[in-house]
């Protein structure tokens, strides 16, 4: 811990090495009681951090109640913007949501203005001039996010569904009798041209890296195709999702469509996972037409449904951003805020700035005349 500060009744430790808040932080998580998303476990931060190189750069928020009890934990990195030292969540774009860890539901209902001011206690000894805290939901299982109440609506949403007791019913709830009955034609007319299907889980390191070289294969010749960076190119990133994929209770599931007998991956899905969620993180699929117009995601999407099911988890979501395949089965809509905090004076102008930077972004999202000319600079930029 290289901190402590105390702002009304909540008392805000900071600590700078994962080793040091490992214990509390798996306690915490463990606890049925608690409030959190798949991307605040200890073992997605921790590999998301070592990968990229950033675990230095790391700041873990504790905020304790008067009783000395752990109410809110909040995973941090620092980074240098304009000479001011920014705050944000762990995982930038790769985490969907940036909900902190909340001990409790009670914990989730502390006044907005107390966290606030417990953060900006703990952000000045700390250096730090300004929290900018992307992603943040303003529900989550129900409870209200104290963290969004004042953030600025960001350019996309993120959707999901709630999964039944019964795979076979969800599945039918999920997608329409006129949707099965298309997939089933697919997969039926891809296993008479390409041969026998199997749907897989990755279960070993061999497999996840398999899969993932599929993965990254596919994404690429993707994004190429749409004149953007490729987001998954960077070694450190690869290496992370390979990380967060290992283990015995990995962070991350991955899941393929393969041919039986070739073991060719023909789609892929991986998903930050806790107990009882499954939350989408990446999807890619063969571009090969003779492939592709069988819609192989769209028939691993559907076994994904009820597999998620049939173990036991209850939430389900397809992260941030629109998509056919989310609006044809999700029946939720998270919205998304960007909080900003400053805790200096430099860090109010960088709020400032960031705020219009968020309504810009939202307003070209969602106006399709001036994303269509966004898109087409970009490819110019791109190719020159």
């Amino acid at each position: 811990m290289i901190g402590a500060r105390a702002s009304g009744t909540l008392t805000a430790e900071v600590f700078s090495d994962l080793a040091a808040v490992e214990a509390l932080w798996r306690r915490l998580e463990s606890n049925p009681a608690s409030l959190h998303t798949p991307y605040q476990r200890f073992d997605w931060v921790s590999a998301y951090l070592r990968a990229t190189g950033t675990a230095a750069a790391a700041r873990i928020l504790v905020l304790r109640d008067a009783e000395g009890r752990a109410r809110i934990l909040l995973p941090l990195v620092l980074t240098q913007r304009f000479g001011q030292t920014v705050a944000r969540v762990v995982g930038d774009t790769h985490a969907n949501y940036h909900l902190p860890l909340f001990a409790t539901r009670d914990a989730a209902a502390i006044a907005p203005g107390e966290i606030t001011a417990a953060l900006i206690s703990a952000g000045r000894p700390a250096g730090i001039d300004v929290y900018a805290l992307q992603h943040q939901p303003r529900m989550w299982d129900g409870a209200a996010n104290p963290f969004a109440e004042t953030g600025e609506p960001e350019a996309s949403d993120a959707y999901g569904l709630m999964l039944g007791p019964d795979a076979d019913a969800t599945v039918r709830r999920v997608f329409s009798a006129d949707a099965r009955k298309k997939l089933r034609s697919k997969e039926k007319r891809l296993v008479e041209a390409k041969g026998a299907l199997a749907y897989r889980r990755a279960e070993t390191p061999e497999e996840a890296a398999r899969y993932l070289a599929a993965f990254f294969g596919h994404k690429a010749l993707r994004f190429a195709g749409m004149g953007v960076a490729d987001p998954y190119a960077p070694e450190p990133i690869r290496q992370f999702l390979a990380a967060a994929a290992s283990g015995a209770d990995p962070a991350m599931e991955i899941y393929a469509l393969c041919l039986a007998e070739s073991g060719r991956v023909l789609a892929t899905f991986g998903g930050a996972v806790s107990e009882h969620r499954f939350s989408g993180m990446m999807t890619a699929f063969d571009p090969d037409p003779e492939i592709a117009r069988f819609s192989p995601g769209d028939l691993l999407l559907q076994h994904l449904v009820g597999d998620q099911t049939a173990r036991g988890r209850r939430g389900f979501d397809l992260g941030v951003g629109e998509a056919r395949y989310k609006a044809s089965i999700c029946d939720e809509t998270i919205g998304l805020v960007e909080t900003i905090v400053p805790v200096s004076l430099r860090g109010r102008a960088y709020g400032v700035a960031r705020m219009a930077l968020t309504r810009t972004k939202r307003r070209i999202k969602r106006d399709p005349r001036l994303y269509a000319v966004a898109a087409r600079l970009r490819k110019l930029t791109r190719r020159s």
